[in-house]
C-alpha cells in the first residue's frame, strides 16, 4: 500500500522523475539534428530576444559563461547562430539566430509536440488543458518562457 504523503506523491518528485524520462525522450529526438537540450534552450533565448551577448545569455540561462561559449561554438559550426563583435563594446560577442537556426528550433518544437502527445496520451481534453494551464503558471512564476 502506498503512502499518499510519501515522496512519490509529491509534485516535486513526480515532475523531476517525469521530466527526466520525457526530457531524455526529447533529447533523443533532437539528437538527430546534432543538438542537445541546452542548445535548444540557447536558441530559444535568442529567438525570444531575451539576451544577445554571451554573458547575458549565461546569466539568463543560469549557467557558466564557459558553457554558453561551448554551446555557441557548436551552434556556429551548425550554422544555427552567428557570433559578432558588439560595435558598442568590442569585448562583447553578440549572438544572433540564423534562418537555419530558426528551422532547427522549429524541428525541436515539432519533436517536443510529439513527446507532449506521449505525455498526454492518457488524459482527456479537459485534463490536457488543465495540465497546460498549471504548468504555464508554474513556468511563468519560475521566470521561464511560456509561449
Amino acid at each position: 500500500m502506498s503512502d499518499a504523503s510519501g515522496l512519490p506523491a509529491t509534485v516535486a518528485f513526480r515532475l523531476g522523475t517525469l521530466g527526466a524520462i520525457y526530457g531524455d525522450r526529447l533529447a533523443a529526438k533532437i539528437a538527430a539534428h546534432d543538438l542537445k537540450l541546452k542548445h535548444a534552450g540557447l536558441m530559444t533565448a535568442l529567438e525570444a530576444g531575451v539576451a544577445a551577448s554571451q554573458q547575458d545569455l549565461a546569466a539568463r540561462m543560469g549557467v557558466a559563461p564557459s558553457l554558453v561559449v561551448a554551446l555557441a561554438d557548436h551552434l556556429v559550426r551548425l550554422g544555427a547562430i552567428e557570433r559578432r563583435r558588439d560595435p558598442a563594446d568590442r569585448r562583447r560577442q553578440v549572438l544572433t539566430l540564423t534562418g537555419h537556426g530558426r528551422e532547427l528550433l522549429r524541428r525541436c518544437a515539432e519533436a517536443a509536440r510529439e513527446v507532449d502527445e506521449e505525455i498526454a496520451a492518457p488524459l482527456g481534453a479537459d485534463q490536457r488543458a488543465a495540465l497546460q494551464e498549471a504548468l504555464g503558471a508554474i513556468a511563468e512564476r519560475a521566470g521561464l518562457p511560456t509561449a
